[in-house]
């Protein structure tokens, strides 16, 4: 499971280049002295992984109270259904209306993002990942199902957290070389990405049917010691 966090990471920063590109190319870290921005290059990346990391921490809290309640299976078919729904039927998401409270808030992070990014204190570049994470973003809606599905609020964060780690290696070359990815090879992994969320969602459908298949659909009591171990521990 927690594989598919990585791996929707590292093929879904392809999408985020796109939507997260430009605040990462408009990064005001120092060319000049390359050690320095490495290290204001990291503290953006951290902050990132620590908004990721929280959402997947609330996340996990909510399927845990669908596990205590006995649906710890549904929920991972839900989180399945929803993924593969997103993709195939993505105009229905578009459709649905934010409200207009949850509008405002990425209409101030937007505005805090905007002032954050004319700054060059040392706080400037986790404040400016911190915010970042909050963003609206698709490959970011698949993650947290996922991260829903694990039933737990450490695995929930930790599933987040990998997801994040999946992204840095893009998201670091474009502030150095800018959106690169251009071009056929970018068209080949953009069609990739689809494929592999429908994957992991089915993925997400058979453990929860509990099929009795060791790591993929394990029983539901097998399952249900695996999880109560952990809490033990």
């Amino acid at each position: 499971m927690f594989l598919s966090a990585i791996i929707l990471g590292l093929l879904g920063s392809f999408h985020c280049v796109g939507m997260c590109g430009p605040i990462a190319f408009m990064l005001p870290i120092n060319r000049k002295n390359k050690t320095k921005g490495f290290f204001q290059i990291l503290s953006y990346h951290f902050g990132r992984l620590f908004t990721y990391s929280l959402i997947g921490l609330l996340f996990g809290f909510l399927g845990k109270s669908f596990f205590l309640f006995g649906f710890q299976q549904q929920i991972s078919i839900i989180a399945g259904i929803l993924m593969i729904l997103f993709i195939l039927f993505p105009k229905i998401f578009k459709r649905i209306n934010v409200s207009s409270k949850v509008g405002k808030i990425i209409f101030n992070v937007k505005n805090a993002l905007g002032k954050e990014l004319k700054k060059k204190g040392n706080d400037t570049f986790f404040t400016i990942g911190f915010l970042n994470g909050f963003l609206p973003c698709g490959l970011v809606y698949m993650a947290l199902f996922g991260a829903l599905a694990t039933t737990n609020p450490l695995s929930g964060s930790l599933y987040m957290f990998l997801f994040g780690i999946g992204t840095i290696p893009l998201m670091t070359a474009v502030v150095y070389l800018g959106n690169f990815t251009k071009g056929n090879f970018r068209k080949h992994i953009q069609k990739a990405i689809p494929v592999i969320v429908v994957f992991i969602g089915a993925l997400f459908i058979l453990r929860g049917l509990g099929l009795g298949i060791p790591y993929i659909s394990p029983s539901p009591l097998l399952d249900l010691a695996g999880s109560n171990t952990t809490i033990c521990h």
